[in-house]
Parts: structure tokens; C-alpha cells; sequence
């Protein structure tokens, strides 16, 4: 017979669970500009974890199968920076030669537009102040993406080359994967005994959400961005590359990749191509790639084995990003599986209630 003494109260488990919710909260809101490497490395750990542990059952020890998948991860970061920084820079100088040429272009176009409009519908609707500011606006379009793309690439890889990100991370990624179950022993270990049970199986349901979110979104993103950037390359926009593989890495936010790239890669063939081949080309390479991201991609890699609707992805990455800045990108996607599991086990046990199966009272008097 257990001591009455030795057991918790209700306020004591919701006291316990309120404590680590705004632990967390004030780690990430007092810690989150420090935290983006440690973050990021156990993002790692979490992600190369079930290919040590394959080399682990194959014989390696568990330091060396962690070493072994940090180095290949480096290297094949390395081999992408090496093969597609250099191309990505020189078509950042094309656009850069090119823009007063999109510019006038893009002038010429919107002018010609106008003016189809203004014999449509008269000089009335459309004057020639319109013409002049639409026909301005397109020029500074142009210079505005030049810019804008040169400053991401340049800060981009500015802060790939951070410290705290280049050494920092691959060596607590490192530490983080050799002793991850290790780690989760120990977590385990401090779960409540009561609920023990329900803790593991609302977390083994996490994990299989969550991996295959993560793991599938990560190959559906190179696929896309790899059938993007040849597809916009092979039709001859000058841009091709950088556009297709922005819009194949942006695609892990649902719609987001395809409708930038879209957007952008229009207004490129706009400017670059003096018919209308060339643009509608373009979205046909976008068109085919929304059928095979829905159609093959899509059911391929990720099918029905994610519980992760693509609203709630949407808002937990602006949210997360919004709240702790990239810390919380990073953390938004296993925040919200979590949210989800929790929900669903808790709407089962709501339906399976009393609160729910009572039936109606009747007042009716005999």
C-alpha cells in the first residue's frame, strides 16, 4: 500500500507542468540569440540519429558511427558550397549587368500594357500620369531584387561563416548524436511513474510524426529544387538556377516556394524575353512542378504518414519566427507535432468522458 503522504496532488502536477512550460519559455526568450547552434545541432542529432544507430548495429562504436555521419554531413555541405557558390554568384552578376536591360524591359512592357488599356478604355480611365508611374514602378522593381538578392547571398553566406555556426554546431552536433540515447535513457528515466505509460506512447507518436515530416520535407525540397533549377536553366532564363533552387528550398513552408519562385521567375521572363514563349514556358515548368510535388513528390516521400496540416505549418514557422526569431523556425515544427499529439490524445479521452457520453437530462415532468 503506497504512503498517502508520498502521493501528488493535482495542484502539484499542474504546479510541475506550469514550472517547465515557463522555463522554457524564459530560456527562449532570455537565451534565444545564443541558442541557434545548440539548436540547430540537436536538430542534427535528431535527424542522423537512425543512421548511427544502423552503424551501431553493424559493429561501429557509437563515437566513431557519430563521427563518421558529422564528417559526411560537413562534407557534403562543403561539396554544395563549392559546386553552386561560384554559380550562384556569377548570376547574381548577371542580374547585376542585366538590371538597367530588365529595367527597360519592364518599361516598355507595362507601358504597352497601358496603353492596350488606355485605347480599351479611354483616356478617362487610364492618363498618361498612370502610365508614367506604373512604367517607373517596373524599373524600380528590377533594382529592388537586384538588391535584394545580393544583400541575402551576401549576408547568407556571411553567416554561414559565423564561428558559432561553422565549429559550434558540428561539435555539439557531434556530442548531441554519440549520446542521444544515452540522453533519452535519462529523460525517460525522469518521467512520473504514473504516467509513464502515456508519456512514452504520446512521445514514440511525436517521433513518428515528426521524422517523417522532417525527413520526407527534406527530400521533397531537394527534388523540387533540384527539377526547378535545371528545368528554369534548360529553358534559358538567365536566373534559372538561383530561382529554381530558392523555390525548392523554400517549399518546407507550404505554397511559399512555389508561389516566390513563381513570382519571380514570371517577372524575370517579363524582363529577359521579348515574346511570350519564353514566359509561358516558365509557367509551364512551374505547372508541371506543381503536378509532380502534388502527384509524385509529395505522396512518395511524405504520403499519409504526417498529421501535420499545412495551415498550422504555415502559422507555427511565421509564429515561431515571429516570437524567438530563427530559434523558433527551427523549434516550430516539433513544437507544433507535439501540440497535434497532445490534442488528438486528449480530444480521444474528452470523447470517451462522461463530460461527452452523458446523456440529455430529462426534464420532462411524469
Amino acid at each position: 500500500m503506497s504512503d498517502p503522504h508520498l502521493s501528488a496532488t493535482r495542484g502539484q502536477r499542474y504546479a510541475l507542468l506550469a514550472g517547465l512550460v515557463v522555463a522554457v519559455y524564459l530560456m527562449l526568450s532570455l537565451f534565444a540569440s545564443v541558442l541557434l547552434p545548440f539548436v540547430a545541432a540537436a536538430c542534427i542529432a535528431y535527424f542522423l540519429d537512425p543512421l548511427a544507430s544502423r552503424l551501431v548495429r553493424l559493429g561501429l562504436p557509437r563515437s566513431i558511427a557519430a563521427a563518421v555521419m558529422i564528417v559526411a554531413m560537413l562534407t557534403g555541405m562543403l561539396l554544395f558550397a563549392l559546386l553552386f557558390y561560384p554559380l550562384l554568384v556569377a548570376q547574381i552578376g548577371i542580374l547585376i549587368s542585366r538590371a538597367p536591360d530588365y529595367t527597360t524591359e519592364l518599361r516598355a512592357f507595362a507601358n504597352l500594357q497601358i496603353a492596350k488599356l488606355q485605347d480599351a478604355l479611354g483616356p478617362q480611365v487610364v492618363d498618361e500620369k498612370l502610365r508614367d508611374l506604373v512604367g517607373g514602378q517596373a524599373g524600380e522593381i528590377v533594382s529592388f531584387v537586384a538588391g535584394t538578392l545580393r544583400s541575402i547571398v551576401g549576408s547568407g553566406f556571411a553567416i554561414f561563416n559565423v564561428a558559432t555556426l561553422v565549429v559550434v554546431t558540428p561539435v555539439v552536433g557531434f556530442y548531441f548524436l554519440r549520446d542521444w540515447q544515452a540522453m533519452i535513457g535519462r529523460i525517460d528515466s525522469w518521467l512520473p511513474r504514473r504516467y509513464a505509460g502515456v508519456l512514452r506512447a504520446q512521445a514514440h507518436e511525436v517521433d513518428r510524426i515528426l521524422s517523417a515530416w522532417l525527413r520526407g520535407q527534406a527530400m521533397c525540397c531537394v527534388v523540387l529544387a533540384l527539377y526547378y533549377a535545371l528545368a528554369l536553366s534548360l529553358v534559358g532564363l538567365d536566373l534559372g538556377l538561383l530561382v529554381g533552387l530558392m523555390a525548392g528550398f523554400l517549399s518546407f513552408i507550404p505554397y511559399v516556394g512555389s508561389i516566390t519562385g513563381l513570382i519571380a521567375a514570371i517577372s524575370l521572363a517579363f524582363a529577359q524575353f521579348p515574346t511570350w514563349t519564353g514566359v509561358i514556358e516558365v509557367g509551364c515548368v512551374f505547372a508541371v512542378g506543381q503536378f509532380l510535388e502534388g502527384y509524385v513528390i509529395y505522396p512518395r516521400f511524405l504520403g499519409d504518414r504526417v498529421e501535420l496540416h499545412a495551415v498550422w505549418v504555415i502559422f507555427a514557422l511565421f509564429a515561431g519566427g515571429a516570437a524567438f526569431g530563427f530559434v523558433g523556425v527551427l523549434l516550430a515544427v516539433p513544437v507544433t507535432a507535439v501540440i497535434g499529439v497532445l490534442s488528438r490524445f486528449w480530444l480521444h479521452r474528452y470523447l470517451a468522458s462522461p463530460l461527452y457520453l452523458d446523456p440529455p437530462q430529462n426534464d420532462a415532468v411524469g
